[in-house]
């Protein structure tokens, strides 16, 4: 897969500059960056896909997955890609029941890009990819690197098109109300859309990525933190906490000392939480830690309500991850 990932160049427009100043410091420099790490992995897996080889190249692929995986609109919610890339929470476990089948049925789709694109977004994505990487080993010459390689293969021509298709999505982005851009009707819309984002993906971290592992006093689940095969769950957290802190500097229009100290509080709580799979949520002591680390994220959200949403008149709406 060779095809070029287009510059993410912006065209001068009469958009907000607010909106350009996302676009340009925080949107498009995600969507290449991941775009750059899908592509490495695919080309690793090619040369090698063994675990020890390939765990690198995942790992540096989550990392700038994490700095787009907010964006849950435009060309990350098409075609289903935001839940192809990243299936999680997985309560169920469909994850590895999709990947044991095509394990035990030897399926062919993974020889075939378009086949493989059609299977089950269970079985792939990087959630499939960790639960390969990092369960039992497997030969170099096994069905299972077949897979591997499909599904490195298979996120990167995801990547490639979401790098592909958003200087279109962002010039809609930049022309609100002009002739023809039926996405947004009006420069409220586009500011609704990015805080709607920013909320939501603080949501997502409060109540999925440390509420899962916490589940409740007499029932925690820490198996259920994202990503814990790989010891990323804690890592996970700060980094999607960092690009939402670039999101919400971006879209401010003036200083937020409130959501700066916020901000700084849960990273200085997560730094000390020593806990990269969120194991202690079993233990009374460690899992009021991990409270304390989702207590310090609710305060960066009121914060920003305040200081973002209320200062810009701005209200959040329904975000396809809201149902998560």
């Amino acid at each position: 897969m060779r095809a070029l990932i287009p510059a993410l160049l912006l065209a001068a427009t009469a958009a907000s500059a607010d909106t350009d100043r996302v676009l340009e410091t925080h949107i498009l420099p995600a969507v290449a960056g991941f775009a750059s790490s899908a592509e490495a992995l695919e080309d690793t897996a090619r040369a090698d896909c063994t675990r020890d080889a390939l765990r690198p190249a995942y790992h540096a692929t989550f990392d700038a997955w994490l700095g787009l995986s907010h964006l849950t609109f435009g060309p990350l919610e098409k075609d289903g890609r935001r839940l192809a890339i990243a299936f999680w929470p997985d309560s169920r476990g469909a994850g590895p029941r999709a990947l044991a089948r095509l394990i035990a049925d030897q399926d062919p789709a993974v020889d075939s890009e378009a086949e493989f694109a059609e299977v089950s977004i269970a079985a792939r994505g990087l959630f499939a990819l960790e639960h390969l990487l990092y369960g039992e080993a497997y030969a170099a010459e096994s069905y299972e690197c077949r897979l591997v390689v499909a599904i490195a293969a298979d996120l990167d021509r995801m990547a490639e098109a979401i790098a592909a298709e958003w200087p279109a999505y962002a010039a809609l982005m930049q022309t609100p109300g002009a002739s023809g851009n039926a996405t947004y009707l009006a420069e409220q819309e586009v500011g609704q859309t990015l805080y709607t984002a920013l909320m939501t993906g603080l949501e997502f971290t409060i109540d999925q990525r440390l509420g899962q592992p916490l589940g409740s006093f007499d029932r925690p689940r820490p198996r259920r933190a994202e990503a814990h095969r790989s010891g990323r769950a804690l890592r996970n957290v700060v980094l999607s906490l960092e690009a939402l802190q670039d999101l919400a500097r971006a879209m401010a229009d003036g200083p937020t000392p409130a959501a700066d100290r916020a901000f700084d509080a849960a990273f200085a709580t997560a730094d000390k939480l020593d806990d990269p799979v969120l194991a202690g949520v079993a233990d009374p002591t460690g899992r009021l830690r991990v409270e304390i680390l989702q207590q310090k994220v609710r305060a960066v959200k009121d914060a920003l309500t305040s200081e973002i949403g209320m200062a810009l008149g701005l209200s959040q709406g329904f975000n396809s991850a809201d149902g998560d």
